[in-house]
């Protein structure tokens, strides 16, 4: 694929398809950089920087929205066939435009359970979950368009207001330890700055088209929920052991801890050159825990 991006200005137009926790902290993030960014919403909000997209009720943006669009980001799921519902919606409209670069956030879940090896870029898909093959088929969708896509594949995704010490204060988590299990994840100021870095720095880069965003440590999740519990000075209670505890959880809880694998982030940090802004969730944790204290 040709490089068709361009370094970040304040003529660039940026619409980001779902305005969730990721894509609302890159909107953030790239107005910043005074950049237009507006972000879709599924029903009509006070926010004077979005516009309305639902897919379900075929509600599509006006034509106004997309005039001097330069750039497009993705962070909407599949629908329930596996479909994606910007593509299935909105292709011709977007294939119209005269776009720098498209981003679709995707999952690390498409490489499915590797037992707790290393997974990279280079690794062939094998999604496990029925959700993950959806996200799959989503990837390969954007692929195929000819659009100018970078596919982002995301593991456990936190930052303020969304981590375990948010779950310990609202009494929501569940103290669970599994033999031997390993999750990945990043912050969500990472995965913004992340894609604006590449974005940046399109023209003197390799491109490639899948890139995985993750910090560099994957460890159990009772190492993140003892740390939690530390920095709010609190005493953990008695952990409880994933087999004891699963009858309680719901199928969708219960399919987190059926994939073990550790994702690398040795191409996007390593070659690509990108300097993580929290290496691991320890650093990740007290950036959360300065939001929380000053709320």
């Amino acid at each position: 694929m040709t490089n068709l991006s361009s370094p970040i200005t304040a003529k660039n137009k940026f619409l980001i398809f779902g305005g969730g926790f990721s894509g609302d902290y890159f909107a953030k993030s790239i107005r910043k950089l005074g950049c237009i960014a507006l972000a879709s919403s599924r029903s009509i909000s006070n926010e004077p920087n979005s516009f309305i997209f639902n897919s379900e009720d075929n509600s599509i943006p006006e034509d106004s929205i997309f005039e001097g669009a330069t750039h497009i980001l993705s962070c909407i799921p599949p629908d329930k066939n596996g479909n994606d519902p910007v593509l299935k919606r909105l292709k011709n409209k977007i294939k119209k435009l005269s776009l720098k670069w498209v981003g679709y956030l995707s999952t690390t879940g498409v490489y499915g359970n590797t037992h707790g090896d290393w997974v990279c870029e280079e690794d062939q898909p094998n999604p496990f979950q029925e959700r993950s093959q959806r996200r799959l088929n989503c990837e390969r969708e954007w692929i195929n368009s000819n659009l100018p896509i970078q596919i982002f594949r995301l593991p456990g995704i936190y930052g303020p207001g969304r981590s375990t010490l948010e779950a310990i204060r609202t009494k929501k988590i569940k103290v669970i330890d599994k033999e031997n299990q390993v999750f990945s994840r990043i912050h969500v100021a990472d995965i913004a700055n992340a894609i604006i870095y590449l974005i940046q720095n399109k023209n003197n880069l390799d491109f490639h088209q899948i890139i995985n965003i993750a910090d560099d440590e994957p460890c159990s999740q009772i190492e993140v929920i003892r740390y939690s519990y530390q920095l709010l000075g609190l005493e953990m209670p008695k952990k409880i052991l994933f087999e004891e505890a699963k009858k309680d959880l719901s199928p969708i809880a219960q399919s987190f801890w059926k994939e073990n694998r550790r994702v690398s982030n040795k191409l996007l940090c390593k070659k690509l050159g990108y300097k993580l802004i929290y290496k691991n969730y320890k650093a990740g944790l007290n950036n959360c825990l300065l939001k929380l204290n000053h709320e």
